[in-house]
């Protein structure tokens, strides 16, 4: 008696075919979804910088101690500037733009303008230290402690991670103080003017800078030289516009500026420690498979001795 066709065998040979019809159809999406996927990833991570400093409170002397005077003096700015300049320029935005739109707009511009003023004052020369002390020791409480140690003086009996920090012993900025900033800043607020899209353009943009300088203390630490910071730069500019604009929104709101500075410090620190695991095994830890799932994955590179190449699993 002949033997019956196995059933099974055609859904084999359909399976492959179907699934190979299926990645066609998505792969136009695939960069789409994937550069969405990055973005939310990255954007992600100034929100978890403000949880990860609440849960901490050997940060809050940080910024109770240094930088509570400063909200104060900043609030008195926008105090100024909203009694001001708020209401001139929102009737000039009425004009154009309708009452619900230049209501928006005018209240972006007024903390625009607050924002470089407080930036050209005090950030670049009373913040920065605190915001390193932040991003090394969030390092420090994730186990990156060798590479802090080589570049600063630390207490290993200290209770917490803050108070483990010595003074630095070579050059420590968490961004490095920038005139081109502040000027991008002042240059770019005319586009709160443009209905709509001009507010979210001038905070992409603006953004977008604040973001490249986000990682330069890691890069710091790791001793790079000027030309693998802006290639590394180059190479992660997609998350750095989208870190930078979350952080940039924060940043406009009044009083608590400065306090967002420190959580997008503790955020930026966090986002290393996830490329810092990727790359490397901790000193002392055995490799568990989640580290080699994590090193195998095709998402995001790994880097070796400053330059960041591609996984070719």
């Amino acid at each position: 008696m002949p033997a019956l066709p196995d059933a099974s065998n055609g859904e084999n040979r359909s399976s492959p075919l179907l699934w190979r019809f299926l990645k066609l159809f998505l792969r136009p999406f695939r960069g789409p979804v994937d550069r969405a996927r990055r973005a939310c990833r990255a954007a992600a991570y100034p929100i978890q910088g403000i949880y990860y400093f609440l849960r901490h409170p050997e940060f809050y002397p940080v910024f109770l101690g240094r930088l509570l005077p400063l909200s104060i003096i900043s609030l008195l700015v926008y105090l100024i500037l909203f009694t001001f300049a708020f209401i001139p320029q929102l009737l000039f935005l009425m004009i154009f733009q309708g009452k619900a739109g230049a209501w928006f707009n005018a209240i972006v511009l007024v903390l625009g303008e607050g924002h470089v003023v407080i930036q050209g004052l005090f950030e670049g020369f009373f913040v920065d230290e605190a915001q390193v002390d932040i991003f090394d020791a969030t390092l420090i409480n994730h186990g990156l402690t060798d590479l802090v140690a080589p570049h600063r003086l630390l207490f290993p009996d200290a209770p917490t991670s803050v108070k483990m920090l010595g003074k630095p012993t070579t050059k420590a900025e968490f961004q490095p103080f920038s005139l081109k900033q502040i000027i991008e800043l002042v240059v770019f607020l005319p586009l709160n003017l443009i209905p709509y899209g001009g507010t979210v353009a001038f905070l992409m943009i603006t953004g977008s800078r604040y973001g490249k300088l986000s990682h330069h203390r890691w890069f710091q630490l790791r001793g790079l030289t000027k030309k693998e910071m802006k290639r590394e730069r180059g190479y992660w500019s997609w998350e750095y516009t989208w870190f930078g604009t979350i952080a940039m929104v924060l940043q406009l709101i009044p009083v608590l500026s400065f306090f967002f500075l420190l959580t997008t410090s503790a955020g930026a620190a966090l986002w290393v420690t996830k490329l810092e695991e990727r790359s490397r095994v901790r000193v002392g830890r055995p490799v568990t498979a989640n580290d080699q799932a994590a090193r195998n994955q095709p998402d995001e590179p790994v880097y070796h001795d400053g330059i960041y190449q591609d996984d070719p699993v």
